[in-house]
């Protein structure tokens, strides 16, 4: 189940980055206006990394505490490889992120001015 809130997790991320992306300037002042109009929060990319952040660094000592439960003869290995499971898919969306937003910045580095 926890696996199933890892994809969720990795798919929002997706999500909200591809919406950022994807948004003209038109659509960016419709947006602000809607919520505005709504009194919400615009979405700061900042917040939205270091909660995923926080969240794979959790996944990881949890993935962590549960190996040792089961080394010191109280955990189940179906709950250990599922943690451990959970930790590797968090990690790797973390680093597939963090690889696109390096092409993403070697690319405006790349264009002239």
């Amino acid at each position: 189940m926890a696996l199933t809130t890892t994809a969720l997790n990795a798919s929002n991320v997706y999500g909200a980055m591809s919406r950022l992306a994807n948004r003209g300037q038109s659509g960016q002042a419709a947006d602000a206006a809607a919520d505005l109009a709504a009194g919400a929060k615009s979405p700061d990319f900042g917040a939205m990394l270091r909660d995923q952040v926080r969240e794979v660094v959790d996944q990881g000592n949890a993935s962590e505490a549960k190996q040792a439960s089961y080394m010191a003869g109280k955990g189940d290995i179906i709950d250990v490889v599922t943690a451990v499971s959970e930790a590797e898919v968090a990690l790797d969306t973390m680093v597939s992120v963090r690889d696109k937003v390096i092409s993403a910045y070697e690319e405006i580095m790349r264009m002239a001015i």
